[in-house]
């Protein structure tokens, strides 16, 4: 990956929130930050000075919040969801507010969000709003899947950079058998400890390889997306892959990812292996 963070700003709160985001991260660790705007129609735009304000104002922002960092800017053109899917080839990390100046004010993502976390070649930050406070733990999705491989992977570094707790959801949902079934209730306990065994074989490689990260582990027996939403009540950062184990191949978001992005207030992480197919 290159050793850059880039966010996108569009002179919205929510954009100035992931402008705060991208040059903390880069500043804990250690990376450069790009600045970026899409300008559909730029250069024959007449907003194109304020294009040109938007950028120097958040540079000007991320250096004040994090003087070690070297920031760059850049001007881009053309559609904005394909112009930061091509910034999120040579990026370590793309970061955006979860909706910008365009978008209506009940929705909590904004397409560009969801066209960008579904598309983009590597980890995607969605940043809803200024953080309320550090709880200093990051929370993971994990079901043993390529990309929650990735998105294990990605986790452990941004836990490790803040110096938290790693806390990994493992989470299905149990079958309820109908009143006249009953007598399959033994095998569905068979099988809940069996996903039970598998989930925490799956997290102690991690454990063993990465002894400076204080990993922990929790199974519960609910739908992914409430156990997410619970979990990042008490964290400072919630990371998904695109999609997991149980997700259609088509599918370039799942939906749990889809629904931690629209139920989760704390910034939210998708991610996708790096040479995944995205399109």
């Amino acid at each position: 990956m290159a050793g850059q963070i880039v966010v996108a700003v569009d002179g919205s709160a929510p954009a100035a929130a992931a402008l705060e985001w991208a040059a903390a991260d880069a500043e804990r660790r250690r990376l450069d930050l790009r600045i970026v705007h899409v300008g559909e129609s730029w250069p024959y735009d007449e907003r194109v000075e304020y294009c040109r304000t938007t950028l120097e104002n958040a540079a000007d922002r991320a250096r004040e919040l994090a003087e070690g960092v070297k920031v760059g800017t850049e001007l881009l053109t053309g559609n904005v969801i394909d112009a930061l899917i091509g910034e999120s080839r040579q990026a370590d990390t793309l970061v955006l507010g979860s909706r910008g100046l365009g978008g209506f004010t009940g929705m909590v993502v904004g397409s560009v969000g969801m066209g960008v976390a579904g598309h983009a070649a590597g980890p995607v930050v969605v940043v809803r709003g200024p953080a309320a406070g550090a709880h200093g733990r990051v929370v993971v999705g994990y079901d043993g899947s390529d990309h929650a491989q990735a998105a294990m992977a990605y986790a452990v570094e941004q836990a490790r950079a803040r110096r938290s707790e790693l806390h990994v959801v493992s989470a299905w949902q149990v079958p309820m058998p109908a009143p006249y079934a009953l007598a399959y209730a033994p095998l569905i306990e068979q099988a809940l400890e069996e996903e039970s065994r598998a989930a925490r074989a799956r997290i102690l490689p991690w454990q063993q390889s990465d002894p400076d990260v204080t990993i922990t582990h929790e199974e519960l027996h609910t739908h992914p997306v409430a156990a997410l939403v619970q979990a990042a009540r008490t964290a400072d950062l919630v990371v998904v892959g695109s999609r997991g184990r149980g997700g259609f191949a088509s599918a370039v978001l799942g939906s749990v990812s889809h629904g931690v992005l629209h139920h989760v207030s704390c910034p939210v992480a998708v991610v996708r292996p790096r040479g995944a197919e995205a399109s």
